[in-house]
């Protein structure tokens, strides 16, 4: 409950002075009449009234009390917010090459970026967000939703060898455009994350971002691999095989993706820089959120008013029958 005029309610402070004349009055209060001897009333009873005889005094202080709360303007306040939200489509387009098997990153390249996108999925509630997989071929894992349950569990499940060896950038990245290109969003993104050079697919890396930017989707490559070399663990028919994998890949090509499509391009050598970098994009796609404040009030001074209209008539009752003095 809120008050329209608070500053009413100071008025209460009046109470002090008036309590305090109605003391002082009851002391200087005389008898109008004299008797001779008041021997006969000594031993009566004091009767029920004579406790009473404060009461109308009492009806009256607290009917100036509620007439007070009614200048006051007593109100019920009933807010509600209205939020509406506007996410980003977004599709991930992950390496699955055998070169995401490096283990310059903890554990493995490809493990890093699978843990770090499941983190970035958990931040945004809003979007709809779809998971797109490459090696040298590419597929689509899962198309773009609003369950990310279903999403994070999908993305749990890729590894290497879901897709011949290689790395198709061109075809990974038109895919996730061909995912993009109907959505009704505003706002429309594709992460790309690699660790190699195009080296296979019909489409070429620079042609898949010029489609992306005809669309106005904007593309943010991610290259990973530490500065030099590392070795890489790969389950073969003839049983574990270990291949020495370098650090060096087709940056420019990366570059010029995101260059093309206004996005960003960034390189992540170790763990951490890679949860930076997905940091650093989760702030730049800021999803709009509008929110409307319904603010309804209703006057609550009636119930005041009548009862205090009913405690002056009940006290005005009372001084002119039970309560009544004798003159």
């Amino acid at each position: 409950m809120e008050y329209a005029n608070p500053k009413y309610l100071f008025l209460l402070l009046l109470f002090i002075p008036l309590i305090a004349w109605y003391i002082i009055k009851l002391r200087k209060m005389q008898a109008t009449f004299k008797l001779s001897s008041g021997f006969a009333l000594d031993k009566a009873p004091a009767t029920f009234r004579v406790y009473l005889r404060h009461f109308p005094f009492l009806l009256r202080l607290i009917a100036i009390a509620l007439i007070i709360i009614v200048l006051a303007r007593p109100q019920s306040v009933n807010s509600s917010d209205v939020s509406n939200s506007e996410g980003i489509d977004i599709v991930m387009a992950l390496d699955i090459s055998s070169t995401m098997l490096a283990q310059d990153f903890s554990p493995t390249r490809l493990d890093a970026a699978k843990k770090v996108a499941a983190e970035f999925i958990n931040d945004r509630k809003n979007d709809k967000i779809g998971l797109v997989i490459f090696g040298r071929e590419s597929f689509t894992q899962c198309p773009l939703t609003t369950d990310h349950r279903v999403l994070l569990n999908l993305l749990n499940e890729v590894k290497f060898g879901m897709v011949e060896d290689g790395t198709a950038i061109g075809l990974g990245l038109a895919n996730a455009v061909n995912r993009l290109k109907d959505s009704k969003s505003k706002s429309r993104v594709v992460i790309l994350l690699t660790d190699g050079s195009n080296n296979a697919g019909q489409i070429a890396p620079l042609t898949a971002a010029e489609l992306a930017a005809s669309y106005g989707i904007r593309v943010y490559t991610i290259g990973v691999g530490s500065r030099g070399n590392s070795v890489a663990s790969i389950m073969t028919p003839y049983g574990m095989q270990t291949m020495n994998v370098s650090g060096e890949f087709d940056e420019r090509t990366l570059t010029e993706i995101a260059s093309v499509t206004n996005g960003s391009y960034f390189r992540a050598t170790d763990n951490t820089s890679l949860k930076e970098i997905y940091d650093d994009i989760n702030e730049m796609e800021k999803y709009h959120i509008s929110v409307n404040t319904v603010t309804k009030r209703k006057e609550l001074y009636m119930p005041f008013a009548l009862i205090a209209l009913a405690l002056v008539g009940f006290e005005l009752i009372l001084r002119r029958t039970w309560l009544r003095n004798i003159p």
